[in-house]
């Protein structure tokens, strides 16, 4: 097994943190008592109910196979691929119930499509890091 970069530990560190960060959002999110939707504006009170239910799975897929697949690629194990994989998915699909088939930028603003964006592009990065790991013989 070929030893990885520098880099790589602090990248999977910091992957997995933030992919820990989605997993307490959604908990918070998925957590939430109707006294809490109250307190919010009529548009994201709107949003909230409009949300389906595969949508919110979908968002579970995303935020605990990230973070699952960021701890594989911290403990440098072949599984990182598959679960980062299904994380990917996860946010595709979520993506696909927020902006396809609800009007979450004229309820929620324009800043949801970057914070998204960002999200997207971290999943689709950690994709290719696993792939990359997986190639160089990094991972076990």
């Amino acid at each position: 097994m070929n030893q990885p970069p520098r880099w790589y530990r602090p990248v999977t560190i910091i992957a997995l943190l933030w992919n820990l960060m989605g997993c307490a959002a959604y908990l918070s999110d998925v957590m939430l008592t109707p006294e809490d939707v109250a307190k919010m504006s009529a548009g994201m009170q709107q949003l909230y109910a409009s949300r389906s239910r595969w949508a919110v799975s979908a968002t579970a897929l995303a935020v605990w196979g990230g973070a699952i697949g960021s701890l594989a690629l911290l403990l440098r194990r072949q599984w990182a691929l598959p679960a980062l994989g299904i994380s990917l998915a996860g946010v595709v699909a979520q993506d696909v119930g927020l902006f396809l088939l609800t009007d979450t930028v004229k309820l929620a603003g324009p800043a949801v499509v970057v914070a998204q964006g960002l999200v997207l592009v971290v999943a689709i990065g950690l994709v290719f890091l696993a792939r990359r790991a997986s190639a160089s013989g990094w991972n076990r």
